[in-house]
């Protein structure tokens, strides 16, 4: 584990009232090796002090989501500190970033958990204490341990992928290799439970030939598709759990001369990710939208603060299936809306 030094609570609320507060985060996880997270706050006009934790800083998805929350802040005139893990699994680091936002003065707590159930002891802690916790994009275990949740359906999004995918192959046989997330993150059982119910198939299928984790990382996603191939050469179906990992995936078949026969789809619908749909490395994406998580957030906790109204239960922020190879009986839109609507 890395040695961080923090600040008392003191000087933490000191810091807060200037609107100028760092975050320390201690990276401690399986497998993990050492780190730490980053932190920063930008001002508002108001009193209103709302916290966003995300799971990293440098995933376009949460740079993203950052964007929205800063935008909502501004607009509602209150105080934003933002804080992110070292790494997609860095309960640790969300942890402490909860600790240090409460001895801050945050109102509310917005949050896309890491570990869905270890952050849960925290949520609870900061809740007790009379702030409001809001999940983004990923549910806690139980999804009841915060007060609301604002995201996507994940299982329809994976549903989606793969219902295309299942209109696309169009009756031949499927060699499928999963992409996954992590173990323990209910995003990605979510998303790939969907693919599968989408394609199908249940778990243990004899076509699903290769699962692999991938962290939601490029590098592991390019990684994990070379030993897909080396296991199963004849892959012709690819779900990943997000464009880096597609993206990843697409540069491993290239290198086998095999980007041009097999199907890639995918989640998320960053910009980045639907300019790929559209240039034909990735086949389908669903397109979901993080800045509308984050801003319907803000929002949630500035009621809150002005009446004491809670936030509660699940908040759909909607999913699009992008494709510009539509498939009959399977609704989408083209890569000409997604890129006009990337994660808005």
């Amino acid at each position: 584990m890395s040695r961080t030094t923090h600040l008392p609570s003191s000087l933490l609320r000191a810091a807060a009232a200037t609107g100028v507060v760092t975050l320390a985060l201690t990276a401690c996880g399986p497998g993990s090796g050492a780190g730490s997270g980053s932190g920063s706050s930008s001002a508002g006009s108001g009193d209103v002090k709302v916290g966003l934790i995300t799971k990293t800083d440098t995933n376009p998805f949460f740079v993203k989501m950052k964007e929205g929350a800063e935008k909502s802040a501004k607009a509602e005139g209150v105080k934003l500190m933002t804080a992110a893990g070292k790494f997609d699994g860095d309960n640790a680091g969300q942890v402490t970033a909860i600790e240090n936002m409460v001895a801050a003065g945050v109102k509310g707590i917005l949050i896309t958990p890491s570990d869905s159930k270890a952050i849960v002891p925290a949520i609870e802690k900061a809740k007790a204490k009379g702030v409001l916790v809001i999940a983004l994009d990923t549910p806690t275990e139980p999804e009841s341990a915060v007060d609301a949740l604002f995201a996507t359906d994940n299982l329809k999004a994976g549903e989606l992928i793969g219902e295309y995918a299942k209109a696309a192959v169009k009756g031949k046989s499927a060699k499928i290799a999963t992409l996954d997330l992590a173990p323990g993150v209910s995003v990605g059982v979510q998303r790939h439970d969907g693919f599968l119910k989408g394609f199908g198939v249940e778990k243990g299928d004899p076509s699903i030939v290769c699962s692999q984790d991938t962290g939601g990382d490029q590098a592991k996603g390019q990684t994990a598709m070379e030993n897909c191939l080396q296991k199963e050469p004849g892959i012709n179906v690819v779900y990943t759990i997000n464009e880096p990992a597609a993206l990843g995936a697409y540069t491993a078949l290239k290198a086998k001369g095999r980007e041009k026969d097999v199907l890639i789809v995918s989640v998320d619908g960053g910009c980045t990710g639907t300019q790929a749909v559209k240039d034909g490395k990735i086949a389908a994406t669903s397109q979901q939208y993080p800045l509308k998580m984050a801003a319907e957030g803000v929002k949630a906790v500035v009621t809150y603060a002005k009446d004491g109204k809670k936030a509660s239960g699940y908040t759909d922020t909607g999913v699009t299936l992008i494709t510009d190879k539509a498939q009959d009986g399977v609704t989408s839109k083209d890569t000409a809306y997604g890129l006009e609507n990337c994660w808005g």
